[in-house]
């Protein structure tokens, strides 16, 4: 039954799919909203529904178009704002612009801070969002941020799969934590994998591979997958050494360019992702499996509601 009567959960255009699943994970209406493009490319939002001294939820997952996905985030929070809603919380599945989470060269942006700064001045009171590309970002917001990390629903699939002989390899050694949490899911070895990239092109100049997945299964898992270069090279790494399968996991199933037809036509068993970002027909295949986040974000927005602890989630 529905029962939240001062809740409310609104989507832009970026993926009214999960923003959907998300309100029929909670038994209650996704809020009404107008969000459209002129034909002069100015965004239009429009409540449709009384929202004074309401706690809003905004479900919009920064992906592709990443910049009509910002402004109608933006646009949809002031407007929200303007009709003096009670707190407003966006709710980021994927936050865009992750990888610039730092000056790594001279004279370049860190645009993951400016669009912390831009969501801030909009009017929102509160960020959830799910497995940051670097944890620095919940430190760019002066509001409180909630992360949580679809790691447990990966690992709870990997678990009901009941695979034996299976070695978790982390694609670098920034991911090495990330990949070390779902080994201990799975009680599993871990390796490294050490790769050195070519300034700002997306390939790969040098790896190598620190730990054994000689006669094991190996699962590779990463918080998203652009191009698929860094998951294919590993893959690659690990079939040379010896493994006798490889399954590649991700958070965020960017998948740009010809991510799909690579991967699906390589060596690599399956590519394991979830639904923070929405897969386009043309991107769908038999060897991908689609995980949904909307009951662990349903979950953490009652909540975030009710004032309990979202930590608690994953304890």
């Amino acid at each position: 039954m529905y029962q939240y009567q001062d809740l409310s959960i609104f989507t832009g255009n970026a993926h009214p799919a999960l923003a959907n699943a998300i309100c029929g994970s909670l038994e209650m209406p996704l809020g009404q909203c107008e969000v459209f493009e002129f034909s002069n490319e100015n965004i239009f939002v429009r409540v449709m529904e009384n929202v004074r001294s309401k706690d809003v939820f905004i479900v919009q997952p920064l992906s592709s178009p990443v910049s009509r996905s910002v402004m109608e985030l933006l646009i949809m929070i002031d407007a929200f704002k303007r009709a003096s809603a009670g707190r407003i919380t966006a709710v980021l599945p994927f936050y865009g612009y992750g990888r610039s989470d730092k000056k790594d060269q001279p004279r370049v942006p860190i645009t993951a801070r400016l669009l912390a700064n831009l969501i801030e001045t909009a009017g929102a009171d509160r960020i959830l969002t799910v497995d940051l590309h670097a944890g620095q970002i919940q430190g760019f917001f002066n509001i409180p941020v909630d992360e949580l990390t679809a790691l447990y629903i990966l690992g709870r699939y990997f678990k009901e799969r009941d695979l034996s002989n299976v070695t978790v390899l982390a694609t670098d050694v920034g991911g090495a934590k990330r990949a070390r949490d779902l080994a201990r899911l799975l009680d599993a070895p871990l390796a490294v994998v050490d790769k050195e990239r070519m300034g700002n092109e997306e390939r790969i100049a040098s790896m190598a591979l620190i730990g054994d997945v000689a006669g094991r299964h190996v699962i590779i898992p990463d918080d998203e997958i652009l191009t698929g270069g860094t998951i294919l090279a590993a893959a690659n790494l690990a079939l040379e050494r010896g493994a006798m399968s490889v399954t590649a996991a991700c958070v965020h199933a960017i998948l740009s360019d010809h991510a799909v037809e690579k991967i699906c036509g390589s060596d690599i068993q399956e590519l394991v992702v979830t639904d923070t970002i929405p897969l386009a027909p043309e991107k769908m295949d038999p060897k991908i499996t689609v995980l949904t986040v909307a009951p662990m974000l349903g979950e953490a927005i009652t909540r975030i509601h009710t004032g309990q602890s979202v930590g608690a989630l994953f304890q």
